[in-house]
């Protein structure tokens, strides 16, 4: 089910009377219902994958169990490893088998030799990248000590299958989100109004933003080869600007989804396109992916705490994992290499220049610096998006090729009036820079001022709003 289409609009009223009118007084009660709206929500696209998630859930529940239950060493050693293989021998083989078996198929054509390939055609389940990772850390957390094995199997399922961040993320933590399940949750006004501004703002982002973006983006790369050089540049500049509103707009979705209903998850988005450096911009952008990362892959392997050469080692390491997790195809082992490679000066570097957290704060206007760094990165950042958007390898190739033309001199057909209002956007980020999200405007003490505004983004909704598409990161 997407949150952008009237199913939603009808679901969630229902769950959320339900949940708060009938179900208040029984905190068992309202777990368990989550649990039921949770899997009809992730059945609703292809009930047939509901057995993949209550597999990994339930695997990972008896493993933390008997965690729980026993300190030998041996033993203890011999349970996580049944979680792991359960879990990404699942997320293994419906996002992976095919691409590994093609590729190995396509070796044989290098060295002259050919054999069929086989017909097996694997659908992915949505957000299995998302809820493996979630349930995982679990496990692992349990193992290393740092939470206590949970006992209640039906907060447990309700704290994977959570709906609201259950296919998109945020990836959250058991020891964040599990205690709010076994917690008593209280309805606040303040945090309703708060979650259904955030609310406004993702469906902004998503049907307003991304969407129109889409349409300009995947025609210009279906057609990039009668396109000139200058229009594939703005093809790729509105295919960043298009994933961030869709991914941060789920993420904003999400999470006021869950205020609604009295729960606190993980900001996943820090305005990442205000960053001054690759190595910011990686603490700002999908914050949930990369803390899990760095505490189960970077700091595992030693993290900075090891030598140079090592250090590298696990640089580029976390991101060939991030490139595989992010999807079956060689464009992302590119993207994912090019961005080590170009962060590695950032983290190895003795000089490294440390930013305050709120770039300029206090003004309106960031000084010729700061403009000169956020535009040096976000430049780099869309000129290594083919990577992300490209469909194979040459299709990137042939798309920087194109790009790379005298063409680019040319007049760009393009929409001027759509990206200026894109970056007017922007600049409202810049001005909200020191806020938790774009909506946080709690501030305003003009009541007439906030509703204006509730006004424009409704009425943006509803007349520029474009069809609803699935988000991009539900392949992930």
């Amino acid at each position: 089910m997407l949150f952008n289409t009237v199913d939603f609009a009808f679901f969630f009223p229902v769950v959320f009377f339900i949940y708060w009118f009938l179900l208040k007084r029984n905190l068992k009660a309202q777990n368990f219902f989550i649990v039921v709206v949770s899997y009809f929500f992730y059945g609703f696209w292809d009930w047939r994958f509901l057995s993949l998630i209550f597999i990994s859930t339930l695997v990972d529940y008896l493993v933390g169990l008997q965690l729980g239950k026993t300190e030998n060493p041996h033993s203890r050693k011999v349970l996580l490893i049944t979680s792991i293989i359960v879990n990404v021998g699942i997320l293994f083989f419906f996002k992976y088998f095919s691409f590994f078996l093609f590729s190995f198929v396509d070796s044989f054509k290098f060295f002259g030799n050919e054999i069929e390939k086989s017909t097996l055609q694997i659908i992915l389940p949505a957000g299995i990248g998302f809820y493996t990772l979630q349930t995982l850390s679990y496990t692992i957390d349990v193992y290393q000590k740092k939470v206590v094995a949970h006992k209640d199997p039906v907060s447990f399922f309700a704290f994977v299958s959570f709906f609201p961040q259950l296919v998109a993320g945020p990836i959250e933590r058991a020891s964040s989100l599990l205690p709010q399940f076994s917690t008593k949750r209280e309805f606040e006004y303040s945090k309703a109004v708060d979650g259904s501004r955030q609310i406004l703002l993702g469906l902004f982002k998503k049907m307003v933003i991304a969407d129109n973006c889409a349409i300009i983006v995947n025609d210009i790369f279906a057609n990039y080869e009668t396109l000139p050089a200058s229009t594939l540049f703005f093809g790729v500049l509105f295919f960043k600007l298009q994933i961030y509103a869709d991914f941060s707009g789920y993420s904003d979705i999400a999470i006021g989804t869950a205020r609604l209903l009295g729960f606190d998850l993980m900001k996943n988005f820090n305005f990442p396109y205000l960053s001054r450096n690759l190595s910011e911009y990686w603490k700002r952008w999908h914050i949930s992916l990369s803390t899990w990362l760095r505490d189960y892959i970077y700091i595992p392997l030693g993290g900075s705490r090891v030598s140079k050469s090592r250090k590298i080692f696990n640089i580029y390491m976390v991101f060939l994992v991030s490139g595989l997790w992010h999807g079956a195809n060689w464009t992302f082992l590119a993207w994912s290499f090019l961005h080590a490679t170009f962060l590695l000066p950032f983290i190895m570097g003795k000089n490294r220049k440390k930013y305050k957290p709120i770039a300029d704060e206090g003004k309106i206007f960031p000084s010729f610096s700061t403009l000169w760094r956020i535009a040096c990165t976000f430049l780099f950042l869309v000129l290594i998006s083919v990577w992300f958007r490209a469909e194979n390898l040459e299709h990137a190739a042939n798309y920087y090729h194109k790009m790379l033309s005298f063409s680019i001199l040319e007049n760009p057909n393009i929409n001027l009036t759509f990206l200026a209002f894109i970056f007017f956007f922007l600049f409202l980020e810049w001005l909200q820079r020191g806020r938790e999200h774009l909506m946080d405007i709690g501030n305003i003490k003009s009541r007439f001022a906030r509703y204006g505004i509730y006004f424009i983004i409704i009425f943006s909704i509803f007349y520029f709003g474009a069809a609803s598409q699935v988000f991009i990161y539900f392949q992930f």
